[in-house]
C-alpha cells in the first residue's frame, strides 16, 4: 500500500507539473503573438502622422519629421512609401531603415 501511495504522489506530481508548463507555454506563446501582432500592426501612416510619431522611426529626428510633413501637406499625401525618398533628407538608406515601420492608408 505504501509503494501504491508513493507512485500515486509520484504521478500526480509529475501530471502537476507537466500542467504547469503546459499553461507556461501557453502564457508565453500568447505574449509572444501580441508582441508581434503589434509590431506587425504598428505601422505608422505616414500620410496621418505627427511630428512626435514620426521621430519614432529609425532614422528620422525633429528636423526630417517636419520636412516629410512639409512634403505631404504641399504634395497632398504619399501615394506610395518609396515615395518618402523625394523628401529633402531622406535617402534610400534611411527608406530601407525605416520602411517596414511605415504605412500608407
Amino acid at each position: 500500500m505504501l509503494l501504491f501511495t508513493i507512485l500515486t504522489l509520484i504521478f500526480f506530481k509529475a501530471t502537476i507539473t507537466t500542467l504547469k508548463l503546459k499553461r507556461l507555454f501557453v502564457v508565453k506563446f500568447i505574449l509572444a503573438f501580441i508582441l508581434l501582432s503589434s509590431l506587425l500592426f504598428s505601422a505608422i501612416n505616414i500620410n496621418k502622422a505627427n511630428s512626435a510619431q514620426l521621430q519614432t522611426l529609425n532614422g528620422i529626428g525633429p528636423t526630417k519629421a517636419q520636412e516629410i510633413i512639409n512634403y505631404r501637406k504641399s504634395h497632398g499625401g504619399f501615394k506610395t512609401v518609396d515615395e518618402l525618398v523625394n523628401v529633402k533628407g531622406i535617402g534610400s538608406k534611411t527608406l530601407i531603415k525605416m520602411k517596414a515601420q511605415v504605412a500608407i492608408r
